[in-house]
């Protein structure tokens, strides 16, 4: 991270914290819902299959960016297949840097050859070993993994959402996190139970287990990039939600945290790592904003 933003971002949080404030700062654009997959723990893939126009996310990019975000994602549906014309998901990144966003990130879910080296970091879906995960996505595993040895840059971390079909697979993709050329870090979510999916949610026992399994793996060094002082919050779901810190913006239509906000008591039963760590960073909890320091500035 450059000292710039890394000035920028600490006096935001000193403001948030200190005043009580609730602009945002981290913003996420769906450029499409179309996806090559069909991922049993998803319940957002290919509602519509439109591709969003360049100019329409153009716009959507400078809405966000006039309300104080600097941290980016574009999201999918898959990413990669983002098309308008001859521009490409890579000039969707360039143009970001050039809007002025501090930190332009990408989720994806690894099918596609990785030739974006302009973002600060891609999140990649890989949800456990080959066996759970192609019993979750398909038969994509290998695949995906030669995509990651392919890539041009080191600027990849893995995205796992743990269910109940991966949650013993999770020491494995922190030690492929620390061997993998090309991986910088590893980042956990628990599986969110929309209501088509709600059988995949963890007990709280399990949530727990998985818990102290990535404790044990930061201990002996795997790249994680998450706050183990949030764990105790994220088990027992008593983070703060939503995230008023963060937006979406799909199709015009801005969501506070995101996409899941609207439906009914899926809040409470949020597993998303970040929304907690942001949550509780912004209401000044000391332990993690002393980790959250540490761990940005290692990994991006």
């Amino acid at each position: 991270m450059k000292p710039s933003s890394f000035l920028y971002f600490a006096a935001f949080g000193m403001k948030t914290i200190l005043l009580r404030r609730q602009e945002p700062i981290l913003g996420t654009v769906i450029v499409t819902d179309r996806c090559n997959l069909h991922c049993k723990h998803c319940s957002v893939n290919n509602l519509t299959a439109v591709m969003h126009p360049w100019t329409q996310l153009c716009g959507e990019m400078r809405t966000l960016y006039g309300m104080g975000v600097r941290i980016l994602f574009f999201c999918g549906g898959e990413t990669f297949l983002w098309r308008d014309g001859d521009k490409t998901l890579r000039d969707l990144v360039v143009e970001a840097k050039r809007m002025g966003f501090l930190i332009v990130n990408v989720v994806t879910n690894g099918t596609f050859p990785i030739d974006l080296p302009e973002a600060d970091l891609i999140l990649l879906s890989l949800d456990g070993d080959r066996e759970r995960h192609n019993a979750i996505r398909g038969d994509t595993y290998d695949a995906i993994l030669d995509n990651v040895g392919g890539a041009t840059a080191d600027n990849i971390c893995f995205y796992m959402a743990i269910n109940r079909i991966n949650k013993d697979a999770v020491r494995h993709v922190c030690r492929l996190a620390r061997d993998t050329r090309n991986v910088r870090a590893v980042s956990f979510n628990f599986h969110t139970p929309y209501p088509d999916t709600a059988e995949l949610a963890l007990s709280r026992e399990e949530k727990t287990a998985c818990c102290r399994a990535i404790t044990e793996m930061m201990d002996e060094g795997a790249p994680v990039f998450n706050l183990k002082s949030a764990f105790p919050y994220l088990i027992d779901n008593r983070f703060p939600t939503p995230c008023r810190q963060c937006l979406v913006i799909e199709n015009g239509r801005i969501s506070v945290c995101g996409r899941c906000i609207d439906v009914p008591g899926l809040c409470e039963k949020c597993g998303y790592f970040f929304v907690a760590e942001y949550t509780l960073l912004f209401r000044g909890n000391l332990k993690i904003i002393a980790e959250m320091l540490k761990t940005y500035l290692k990994y991006i």
